[in-house]
């Protein structure tokens, strides 16, 4: 491979985090190449006809709070390389009854009106979080360091770091405040009892405030089609349907960074890693996986409660006690007759996606790591009790179980589309306990995937940080 020339730096992996890595040190002079398994660009950022001619479905991710709210991604010039964000009226609508939902507005003080009795404690958690979010981001987005502002930071951990059954309870008096904060808490894919847990519902509702719940116009491979293009206007090279096997495989390089597992980086680097290292790699847990359907409709999904028409994204659930106990079957390895599920219905605001009068429908629930249940009749069930005559309207579905959710994404170890349990231990010491977690001891050798901090999520923050990792090595000023 040595013909194909020497370049600074190596990376292997188009997802978020390796073309965030790729950009960081391509604007800091740097020539890098990437290279990709996959004849797309994009990881978790694609998007595709899965069902139907003309009905275009996001493969995996497709709301993107983080992605605009990054630090990084907002730096760069992304609208100069095709990317538009749709932003729906609503950010989020969660299904509490049979005929009621609790919405996520951007305007905080509308959520809060909506919650009833519980408006005024919906005020007192969220406003001081989002006024303060500038100073909590650097440290909840980061791997574990003091922070830079010591008392926002710490006033968040204190909230963060309990688990969203209790912080719900605790908090809010009704079913549709409780249920609104404990939908959002699952996408941490924990049991809602675990340590940690109220952080991600805490993250996601600030996020809502502040940005809402965007998605790319026209599918989330814009937002890889983008990335990719600002990275090349700045020199950056792709190279695509190149799948890496072995270090010995890639060109010559000062550092080659891995947008892969650890289980990937321990069979990629193999040898060269020490045995005391390689074992702590292969030890790195995974946890639940996802069961994925999209649907090409013959009409909008026909919601029975009225705000759900308004949200790009419905959490389909119920009450806090019964998401807190579909996830806690979850966490145990079995499989809940009603799911917890997270759906995106994009058709209604971006008419890029379906043919006229039809719609798209994306969704998924959590499954045992590595499930080999069918879940379709269950999840189509969950949605038919919120809406009935859902069915009727399905024109054609695609289902993708963890083994296929694996199979086009390797990152995803057992349908886990978050690289790893993002529970108390493996939060920040992802994927071993290092003070830098992007470095390994191979000299030159860096990881750059959501198998390290901050976690899974479109942010790009992992490569940023691994890029920030290798130019600090190098003695790069940053």
């Amino acid at each position: 491979m040595s013909g194909l020339g020497q370049r600074d730096a190596v990376v292997v992996g188009a997802g978020p985090n390796g073309l965030a890595a790729a950009i960081t040190l391509a604007e800091a002079g740097w020539s890098v190449r990437v290279i990709e398994a996959g004849e797309t660009v994009g990881g978790g950022m694609r998007s595709g006809e899965e069902t139907l001619p003309g009905f275009v479905h996001d493969i995996c991710s497709a709301i993107h709070p983080l992605a605009l709210a990054s630090p990084v991604f907002r730096r760069w010039p992304l609208a100069d390389h095709g990317l538009e964000w749709v932003h729906p009226p609503a950010a989020l609508a969660h299904t509490v009854e049979e005929g009621s939902a609790a919405l996520l507005w951007q305007d905080l003080d509308a959520t809060a009106s909506e919650l009833g009795s519980d408006g005024a404690a919906w005020r007192r958690l969220f406003a001081p979080l989002v006024r303060d979010w500038e100073r909590i981001a650097p440290a909840a987005l980061s791997p574990l360091r003091v922070p830079r502002h010591p008392l926002a930071a710490g006033r968040f951990g204190l909230l963060a770091v309990r688990p969203a059954v209790g912080l719900a309870a605790n908090r809010f008096e009704g079913d549709h405040a409780r249920a609104l904060f404990a939908g959002m808490a699952a996408h941490s894919m924990l049991r809602l009892d675990q340590a940690v847990t109220a952080g991600f519902g805490l993250v996601m509702g600030i996020l809502g405030h502040l940005v809402g719940w965007p998605l790319p116009r026209g599918g989330t491979q814009a937002l890889a089609g983008a990335l990719a293009g600002y990275l090349k206007s700045l020199g950056g090279e792709i190279a695509t349907g190149w799948r890496v096997d072995s270090l010995d495989e890639l060109p010559p390089a000062r550092a080659v960074l891995l947008d892969v597992g650890p289980h990937q980086l321990a069979r990629i680097a193999g040898d060269r890693l020490p045995p005391s290292y390689r074992d702590r790699l292969t030890r790195y847990r995974y946890g639940p996986g996802v069961f994925k359907v999209d649907w090409a409709l013959d009409g909008p999904v026909p919601w029975k409660a009225e705000g759900c028409r308004q949200a790009g994204t419905v959490h389909v659930g119920g009450t806090l006690g019964e998401i807190a106990a579909a996830e806690d079957l979850v966490g145990h390895g079995r499989h809940p007759e009603r799911p917890f599920l997270i759906l995106a219905q994009q058709s209604l605001f971006d008419g890029t996606r379906a043919l006229e009068g039809t719609h798209t429908l994306w969704g998924y629930c959590h499954v045992p790591n590595g499930s080999t249940v069918d879940m379709t009749e269950r999840i189509e069930a969950q949605v038919e009790r919120f809406a009935p005559g859902f069915r009727d309207l399905i024109l054609a579905r695609k289902v993708r179980p963890p083994a296929a959710v694996e199979a086009y994404n390797a990152n995803y170890v057992g349908g886990d589309i978050n690289g790893g349990a993002q529970d108390l231990r493996q939060l920040f010491a992802r994927p071993v306990a290092r003070w830098s977690p992007y470095t390994t001891p191979v000299d030159g050798l860096y990881l750059c995937s959501s198998s390290t901090p901050p976690g899974g999520g479109v942010h790009g923050l992992c490569g940023w940080h691994a890029a920030q990792a290798v130019l600090g090595r190098a003695g790069v000023r940053r």
